[in-house]
């Protein structure tokens, strides 16, 4: 498909933007014209008729561990909480290949792709001997399938033998950790508004780094101006550890290792108090809400409408497929809807907030404002979801009926004004074939 080339997306059957009943207008990219009720284009331009399509702005990813597709619902960890569940996994990672990596990234991102994702996360932090360049395997995958990406160089270096959780195997030393967060940074990190590959710097938590990791992972992003990711206060387990490890809650701990900036966006932020989230609001730290792996690990719920009203920025993450099982963001959006509704009422929490988290608010979590968002001079990342399944049947409201009704899998996406999936399906992909190989890889990796 022609970028150059102005399409428009014509009629839908419902939009996520006001005055663009009749649809949109991309080229070279981005969204150059809104087409209201009883509008036509200004700008000359071939269509694609969407008058069955539900047209989002694409969804974006905050938090996940490609890897773990290679580990999901394995019998060692299932019904553990998070640090027995851990224990239980880290061995397995330990076995973790390029190959192996590769499938895992590739499966993670179509599954993504599939289900209206156009930009994701990744946080991977297990280097096992041979994997130096996990890293450079996740951007090779990402360009094959056009994804948009920023990707996590992450790091552990707390192990078993001073305290830690991880054993010695996929953990590396720190002047190990910093000399390639420095090298991914200057060999894939791109900027400004058309970047498709993005590199942040992201030690795994608290209780898997030392101190002086964290704080000379906060003075190198700084100095390469990329951002900075953590998981932090997921669980009581963490803010008991760091009160005896380190003295304070997990918050006090991160501002002494200078995190508690903008450039800092959190996985999870369960058990934060009121106090802790003004402080988060005024530093413009965001938080990446996981609403299926903390159901499934049982870590709690974060409290997301006293978050938000709190001026801390929302988006939303799947998280690893070990502790979500599933890298579907569209479900993700409906998990998190449920979550919240059920815990702050009716009046407090709607679909359209679902959708908001998995958008605009996420596009703030990864500091891509051109993102997230259905207006004119904003990327063309779209996803079109059909509603002609049984599940849909009887709608009234299409917005609505995507998150209620359990909407799943994207019938098109578009990233940066390409098509990268048309009639649900990623052009060029053996589902099958991948499938084979991935489970091949996976049953290798579990039984040792």
């Amino acid at each position: 498909m022609d970028p150059t080339r102005a399409i428009w997306i014509k009629d839908p059957l419902a939009i996520l933007a006001d005055g663009a009943e009749r649809g949109i207008v991309v080229q070279h990219g981005r969204i150059v014209e809104l087409v209201p009720k009883g509008g036509r284009p200004t700008t000359p331009a071939a269509f694609f008729e969407a008058g069955d399509h539900v047209v989002l702005p694409g969804l974006i990813n905050t938090h996940h561990h490609f890897y773990q597709t290679l580990t999901r619902a394995l019998p060692a960890a299932l019904d553990r909480e998070l640090f027995p569940w851990l224990q239980a996994l880290y061995p397995v990672w330990a076995r973790l290949t390029p190959d192996a990596l590769d499938l895992g990234v590739t499966l993670a991102m179509s599954e993504l792709l599939l289900s209206g994702c156009t930009t994701t996360t990744d946080h991977h932090y297990v280097f096992p001997a041979g994997l130096e360049e996990a890293v450079d395997i996740e951007v090779a995958v990402a360009k094959r399938l056009g994804v948009r990406v920023l990707l996590t160089r992450g790091s552990m270096n707390r192990s078993q033998r001073n305290g830690g959780l991880p054993p010695d195997s996929v953990v590396q030393d720190e002047d190990t950790i910093l000399a390639d967060s420095e090298r991914v940074v200057a060999r894939h990190h791109q900027r400004g508004a058309d970047a498709m590959v993005q590199i942040a710097l992201a030690p795994c938590s608290p209780f898997s780094v030392t101190t002086s990791l964290m704080r000379a992972t906060a003075t190198l992003a700084e100095k390469l101006d990329v951002r900075l990711h953590t998981h932090l206060a997921e669980t009581e387990d963490e803010n008991r550890f760091c009160e005896q490890m380190h003295g304070c809650r997990p918050l006090d701990y991160l501002e002494q290792c200078g995190w508690l900036n903008a450039r800092t966006w959190l996985a999870h932020g369960i058990h934060f108090n009121a106090a802790e989230m003004k402080r988060l609001g005024k530093a413009k730290t965001t938080i990446s809400h996981c609403a299926c792996s903390n159901q499934l690990l049982a870590s709690g719920c974060c409290p997301v409408c006293d978050m938000e009203e709190a001026g801390v920025g929302i988006g939303l993450g799947v998280d690893g497929s070990a502790s979500n099982d599933a890298s579907n963001l569209m479900q993700e959006v409906r998990a998190a809807f449920l979550l919240q509704r059920a815990r702050y009422g009716v009046t407090r929490v709607s679909h359209k907030d679902a959708l908001r988290w998995a958008t605009k608010g996420s596009a703030a979590c990864v500091g891509r404002p051109e993102l997230g968002e259905i207006a004119v001079g904003k990327a063309a990342d779209l996803a079109l979801f059909k509603l002609d399944e049984l599940r849909f049947s009887g709608h009234g409201d299409p917005l609505a009926a995507l998150v209620l009704c359990g909407a799943h899998r994207a019938d098109r996406v578009m990233v940066a004004g390409k098509w990268v999936v048309v009639d649900g399906a990623i052009p060029g992909l053996d589902v099958a074939d991948l499938i084979r190989r991935h489970s091949a890889a996976a049953h290798a990796m579990q039984v040792g």
